[in-house]
This record gives C-alpha cells, structure tokens and sequence, in this order.
C-alpha cells in the first residue's frame, strides 16, 4: 500500500505540462483569464509595469498555501514600485472555489483562472507554486522557487529588475504539487 501511494504521489508531481522552457531574457508569452474579481486579465494588460510576478498556484497544494501569506506581503510591498504580482490558477478548482479563497486571504493581486491550461503550457510551470519574475518589457529575467531557506530569489530578481540589473540568479527549481491542467 505504502508502495502504490508513492507510486501515486511520484506521477502526480510528474504531471507535467508540455513546453518549451522558457529562456532568461526572451520574450514571455500572454496570458489570459478571469479573475476571482471577475475581471478579465492579461499580460499584455499589464504593459505600463516595471516588472511583472506570475505565480502559478492553487487552492489545494499544501506548499502553495504555506506561501499565500509570503506572496500577500510582497504584492503590497511592491504594488507602489510598479511591481504588478498575478497570481494563475490552471488545476481543476472552479472559479467560486477561487473566490472564497481569495476572498478568505484578502488578496491584493489578481487571482485568475486559466481553465484551458494554455498558460502553464506557455510558460513550462510544473508545479505549485512556479514563479516567473518578468522585467518592464515582459522579458523572462528569472523562473523557479518563491524563496528557499534565507535565499529571496523572486525579492531579488525583482529589486534587480528595478535597478536596470539582471539578477544574480536567473533560475532555481521550484518545489510543489504537480500541476494538473485541463487536458486537450
């Protein structure tokens, strides 16, 4: 029993998403969906930002909810610099799911749905959460982990981009639950 649950839990977080990964400084490819607010989003609605977080997340992955807190904190700490933070929901969750939960957390950033998964397969996320830090022209400049143990990765990406800078690290591996989008 104990064998199969591994067995099980392994090809979960091996549902990947089909994709090229992205390469640091090329062009990062649109996104569109409807957020819990009921608005419609995209990056290309986003073009005035100096710098843009995507996270793919969701409401069920016990990683992706120990980070709520750790990403409410750092959209509001950026908000005011032109940092705009999305926050992507490609699972199976349905959209009043999505509304109760950001509702719950008080999120100060779109929380959109993306039920076709086109997204995750855009961007090559495997997992929540998966992080994309894209600077004022929409340009990869990192990909990965949130953060991990005293290394701020997506803070320091994102304070580089601001500077004019690239970031020191332009990648790491993200650590979560498997992303299961719709499948086409």
């Amino acid at each position: 029993m104990i064998r199969k649950a591994a067995f099980l839990m392994v090809a979960l977080a091996a549902t990947v998403v089909s994709a090229e990964s992205l390469e640091v400084g090329g062009k990062a490819p649109n996104f569109k969906g409807t957020g819990t607010d009921g608005k419609d989003y995209s990056l290309e609605g986003m073009k005035d930002a100096k710098a843009v977080v995507v996270c793919f997340t969701c409401n069920a992955c016990p990683t992706a909810i120990r980070y709520e807190d750790k990403f409410i904190a750092f959209a509001k700490k950026y908000q005011d610099k032109g940092v705009r933070f999305v926050a992507i929901n490609v699972n199976p969750e349905g959209l009043d799911a999505m509304k109760e939960r950001a509702e719950e957390k008080g999120f100060p950033y779109p929380y959109i749905k993306d039920a076709s998964g086109d997204s995750a397969r855009a961007y090559g996320a495997k997992v929540t959460p998966h992080l994309y830090v894209l600077d004022g022209g929409q340009k990869l400049a990192y990909v990965g982990a949130f953060d991990q143990g005293d290394k701020t990765y997506v803070q320091d990406a994102v304070d580089a981009v601001l500077a004019g800078s690239t970031p020191e690290v332009t990648s790491s591996r993200p650590v979560g639950c498997g992303i299961r989008p719709a499948r086409r």
